[in-house]
């Protein structure tokens, strides 16, 4: 019977097809190669539209993120579904940036949302900034505090203010934007105080902007590693551009419905005409 489980569980899991060979990928959990997908926000997901995707291609997913605070509109009950259900497939569950709405109501609400972010079962919690105005020593120490209680956290820093939302490139433009070496060296103190992972904000590099910062995305790759560092990729073209530069090991954040074709690119099996047959790994 238990050879039989056995057997059973392999042919689950077998991927289809699996004499035609991929590029060599980490296992789960992976350190290089990390995918992270939007979860709830451009549209509901319940636990049986995330399970489809998990079915399918759970195996490439390595942290689903809550954005937009769209837990706290959601039932309890179902929250801890789709997180129980992350983890069934091993994949983590990620607060999203809510913190920041989280930080205009007071210390007292900071400390119960941490809290209770780890009692809901949330792997990580993200601290950033986006739209509010925060002393960056504060940040760090809401790093430590977060790990403090348990949780992993994925700082968020970018050099653009007003970032996450839907601001116009002309609204963005008029903010102008920070000091990329600022931005690396408030990445550097989050890691320091216990980060685990810097989630580089795509607004004022590849995203609403009329061309892109690449000589910025240098700057946080040189200073911080690879392995450190995920960028946000907005669209097909962006991660597109990432693993063409930086190989099928960068790791990326896109939407739930990109998973398939950021996949494709990475595994080397798809691809525009400037990467098709390019992506390859080879073992060591």
């Amino acid at each position: 019977m238990a050879d039989e489980k056995k057997r059973a569980k392999g042919n689950a899991t077998e991927r289809a097809f699996s004499f035609l060979p991929l590029n060599e990928r980490e296992g789960k959990p992976r350190k290089r190669g990390v995918t992270e997908i939007r979860g709830p926000y451009y549209t509901p997901m319940g636990k049986r539209y995330l399970e489809d995707i998990l079915e399918t291609m759970g195996q490439y997913i390595d942290i689903l993120k809550f954005a937009g605070g769209s837990f706290s509109l959601m039932p309890k009950k179902a929250v801890m579904e789709l997180i129980d259900l992350c983890h069934r497939y091993d994949v983590k569950a990620d607060t999203g940036g809510y913190i920041e709405h989280v930080l205009t109501l007071g210390k007292d609400a900071v400390e119960r949302y941490i809290l209770e972010c780890k009692n809901i079962g949330f792997d990580i919690i993200e601290i950033s900034k986006g739209f509010i105005t925060v002393p960056a020593d504060d940040l760090v120490r809401l790093t430590k505090r977060a790990r403090k209680a348990g949780l992993e956290v994925k700082a968020e820093v970018g050099v653009q203010f007003g970032s996450g939302g839907a601001s116009a490139v002309a609204e963005l433009e008029a903010e102008g934007t920070s000091d990329p070496g600022w931005a690396v060296e408030q990445a550097k103190k989050h890691l320091d105080a216990g980060a685990y992972m810097i989630m580089i904000e795509s607004e004022g590099i590849t995203e609403q902007v009329r061309s892109w910062r690449t000589d910025i995305i240098t700057a946080f790759v040189k200073e911080l590693g690879l392995e450190k560092t995920m960028f946000e990729a907005a669209d097909p073209e962006v991660f597109g551009w990432y693993i063409k530069n930086y190989g099928p090991e960068v790791n990326l954040f896109v939407d739930h419905s990109q998973i398939i074709l950021l996949e494709s690119l990475r595994s080397g099996i798809w691809g525009t005409k400037d990467l098709w047959g390019r992506v390859v790994t080879s073992k060591p």
